[in-house]
């Protein structure tokens, strides 16, 4: 007869089999690996593992299977509905795996998932060359792509996944493979944009691109819905070289910003263009024309630079978000924008206004699992505060009431900003055909649903 040990010896002799570490909650550094960015979530996991290679992914996600562990996995650890922890299960913590191997003559790059967008972005530039992620440095590689990735180059070159040529990952049987266009093609296809219900991505190769000049920066002014429609309006007609997101927020307390509008809502136009300086002037003026700036910090700059505009993450506040995709952003859609914020009681709050098409529009809406591509505008709700359950409540609330006013004209919603909505955003995100074929994918590659802390596709 076997003889079982404690789960604890268990995973002292899984350690004692890996490259990489395991840590305990004994461990000194336990506290600080466990933690994930959104403050509403303090899973305690009864071990990290950090692998090496992924061989150690391999033998982490036999070892859950074999002792039934639930099996969360972190890259960079924003997941909105805390999915990057797990109680007293196993954490699957990648930020170890940071190899990157630039090719610059093919113009392609094999990353590790545990570096961050920033981190790819600066080795890339370094060699003039550039591959759009989102707009946040800290944010993992992995998440982000796997959940499709909308950011500053979405109009010139796409989505995240439209630069992604393939993905090494382990799979729920302990397999490491390499899923491409020419090999487990229905995989790779689910890759793009389904999340991370397939397995464990652990190297991503993308395709680069050039970009010898860029324009870039901030661009303020007033928040009226006369602004935010206008914006609206002219991100739609610019050329495929400018991609922006328009944040609406209190003013921060910045030496650039007039202290007249310190505290009060304004909206911050990220602005990017990927082209020479003087196509920039001119696709930028009918945005500096929609009201005298209150700061305009466009200028060429590195892409790089763009990241540097991200307020630093501090300490760890509760984060709610709702998000959807809507078929156009109208004056009294504005109206209701900053009305929602004015209401909300949060010490910090913002929302989002993304303009697509481009290049993302014209990628086939079956070609990958992000199936959004006839999608002209995003707009999304997010508030941070402290985490007591009854402002949880309330913030989930302003959050749900927020959305409203865009019921009835919703085209889908982006999985990576679904906030904890059940079957609703799973629909949402996936149309059903889309669902069917990824449910599809999820049998052959994950049928018991190991990876299910995600936005769950049920086999």
């Amino acid at each position: 007869m076997d003889k079982i040990f404690p789960l604890a010896d268990q995973i002292e002799m899984l350690g004692s089999a890996l490259k990489g570490r395991v840590v305990g909650p004994a461990h000194p550094d336990y506290e600080a690996l466990r933690s994930v960015v959104n403050g509403k979530y303090d899973c305690r996991p009864a071990a990290v593992l950090r692998p090496a290679n992924a061989a150690d992914v391999a033998a982490a996600v036999n070892f859950a299977q074999a002792t039934g562990l639930e099996l969360a996995i972190r890259s960079g650890g924003h997941s909105i509905t805390g999915a990057s922890g797990t109680e007293d299960g196993l954490l699957l913590d990648l930020r170890d795996l940071t190899g990157i191997d630039i090719d610059a003559a093919a113009r392609t790059a094999w990353v590790g998932a545990g570096l961050s967008t920033g981190e790819i972005t600066r080795a890339v530039e370094a060699e003039g060359l550039i591959v759009g992620f989102g707009d946040t440095a800290s944010v993992g590689v992995g998440g982000l792509t796997l959940g499709g990735g909308i950011g500053y180059l979405v109009r010139k070159y796409g989505l995240t996944i439209d630069s992604l040529l393939a993905v090494e990952i382990v799979t729920a049987a302990g397999d490491i493979l390499v899923a491409d266009e020419a090999h487990h093609a229905d995989l790779f296809w689910a890759l793009r944009g389904g999340g991370g219900n397939f397995g464990v991505a652990t190297r991503f190769k993308f395709r680069l691109y050039p970009l010898p000049a860029f324009t870039g920066g901030a661009l303020a002014l007033p928040a009226t819905p006369e602004v935010l429609a206008g914006f609206a309006a002219a991100a739609e007609a610019a050329p495929d070289e400018l991609s922006s997101i328009v944040l609406v927020m209190p003013a921060p307390p910045l030496p650039v910003l007039p202290a007249a509008v310190h505290g009060k809502l304004i909206v911050v136009a990220l602005m990017a263009f990927a082209g020479e300086p003087a196509a920039a002037e001119a696709a930028l003026a009918p945005f500096r024309a929609l009201a005298t700036p209150l700061a305009d910090l466009v200028r060429p700059a590195p892409y790089s630079s763009l990241y540097e505009l991200a307020p630093p993450e501090v300490g760890r506040p509760a984060v709610t978000m709702r998000s959807r995709f809507v078929d156009g952003f109208s004056l009294e859609q504005a109206r209701a924008m900053i009305a929602a914020l004015e209401t909300c009681t949060a010490p910090m709050k913002m929302a989002q206004l993304r303009v697509l098409g481009g290049a993302a529009a014209r990628v086939p809406a079956d070609a990958t699992a992000f199936a959004h591509r006839a999608s002209r505008v995003m707009v999304a709700f997010m508030s941070m505060y402290g985490g007591a359950p009854d402002v949880v409540a309330a913030q989930e609330g302003w959050a749900d009431a927020a959305m409203a006013p865009f019921a009835g004209h919703e085209t889908g919603a982006y999985v990576n900003f679904l906030g904890p909505e059940g079957a609703r955003g799973l629909a949402a995100a996936y149309p059903a055909a889309t669902l069917a074929r990824l449910r599809q994918v999820k049998r052959r590659y994950d049928p018991e649903n190991l990876f299910r802390l995600n936005q769950n596709i049920v086999p």
